[in-house]
């Protein structure tokens, strides 16, 4: 399942770097784009970051209808979490547009809703042969906590199982 984790986190962090160069976020030292998997981050506990996407891995279970196939569908479900304060030029008077452009940019690098499957533990990764596709994010309510405004989107990344599960 951490290939399917891995390949689809890798594909729209590619896609990010490509589609907005300028939306990176500060890592230990090291600047990288925009885009973090909680359960892989020191900081996990740290204040989430404005103008951040924030991907948290959920529940993985068998595709229903699956179960019986040689090599079952596996589902995992992902939430994406994302906020912003604006700019302060504007006073966050601009904070509406800001979470529109997050909201534009996740549902752009989120197409094509595929890609390939690859092991990630080498390099260069190895290419499984698969691929990993998702449904389209869900944009949930916003949520505005003083200057903050937030979002949580939700999708499901799919794959065949793999034989070394």
């Amino acid at each position: 399942m951490q290939n399917i984790k891995d390949s689809f986190f890798i594909a729209i962090r590619d896609r990010l770097a490509t589609l907005n160069p300028q939306r990176t976020v500060l890592i230990q030292g090291a600047s990288r784009p925009a885009i973090l998997v909680i359960e892989n981050e020191i900081s996990a506990a740290a204040p989430r970051e404005a103008d951040v996407f924030y991907l948290h891995w959920g529940l993985s279970a068998a595709a229903s209808g699956t179960e019986r196939l040689e090599k079952p569908l596996i589902k995992i479900s992902c939430e994406v979490f994302y906020l912003t304060l604006g700019s302060d030029d504007l006073s966050s008077q601009d904070r509406g547009r800001a979470l529109a452009t997050l909201d534009r940019e996740l549902l752009s690098i989120t197409l094509p809703a595929r890609s390939a499957l690859k092991e990630f533990t080498q390099s260069p990764a190895q290419d499984l042969g698969a691929t990993v596709f998702w449904t389209r994010p869900v944009l949930g309510e916003i949520v505005q906590d003083g200057r903050r405004l937030m979002r949580t989107a939700k999708l499901d990344a799919f794959s065949f199982a793999e034989v070394n599960l």
